[in-house]
């Protein structure tokens, strides 16, 4: 089985780099990178230092319901190109190990599913959750601070 590791939509990257409001309805705020620790969830690398960015409250689910966690993530202020769907790690992928966790097509956790993984065995992981009927796509989630990283479907 092939994955894909799949960035932001650029349609809604886009409304929020113009100003749209973010999951929160509040306005993305810009801040200014230090070069450490900041990655775009559209095009997947780190926004460097001295470029700007945003911050912005993000729901990656269709719909409000129990399990569709909101929380922070970054993105480039400018334009910026949305990375390519593949099955390489995306160069966001900087720290040791991350959460990945598998949804149900009803977009509710899978229970069991989740588990803090060294960054290098993410595919290895994507592919063993993704052979299960009972998980639809993968979250990657900071594992020290929850945030949403991107998704992994099957290719």
């Amino acid at each position: 089985m092939s994955i894909q590791f799949k960035a932001l939509p650029t349609e809604a990257v886009r409304a929020l780099q113009r100003g749209g409001p973010d999951a929160y309805g509040l306005t993305p705020e810009l801040r200014i990178s230090d070069g450490d620790g900041v990655p775009c969830r559209h095009c997947m690398k780190n926004v460097g230092a001295g470029d700007g960015y945003l911050i912005v409250a993000y729901r990656p689910f269709p719909q409000l319901q129990p399990y569709a966690e909101t929380g922070p993530i970054f993105l480039h202020a400018e334009e910026c190109e949305r990375a390519a769907d593949g099955d390489a790690l995306p160069e966001m992928l900087a720290s040791s190990d991350y959460i990945v966790r598998g949804y149900g097509e009803d977009d509710r956790i899978v229970y069991g599913s989740g588990a803090v993984t060294p960054t290098d065995d993410i595919p290895a992981r994507a592919t063993t959750l993704l052979e299960r009927d009972d998980i639809a796509y993968i979250h990657v989630r900071s594992a020290r601070n929850n945030c949403y990283q991107c998704r992994i479907e099957r290719a």
